[in-house]
């Protein structure tokens, strides 16, 4: 990232996706104040992004797992 400005968008990209990712039931969104882009590194919203995923990942897999319980078998 050669320009203040690039790192910027990168962080607002970011963000963006945290905040999807935080959205994970579809009825509510979250937002998260823009001004945090100025207190956090490009590797800290790295960071808190990986980590949602993962996070997301799981509850799928338990969704899942709790789901197969219902399932009738033949």
């Amino acid at each position: 990232m050669n320009s203040k400005n690039e790192m910027i968008v990168k962080k607002e990209e970011l963000l963006k996706e945290i905040e999807v990712l935080l959205s994970y039931n579809p009825k509510e969104s979250t937002t998260i104040n823009p001004s945090y882009i100025e207190y956090l590194e490009l590797e800290d919203l790295e960071s808190i992004k990986n980590n949602l995923i993962e996070k997301v990942r799981k509850l799928k897999e338990e969704d899942i797992l709790w789901l197969e319980q219902f399932k009738k078998y033949d």
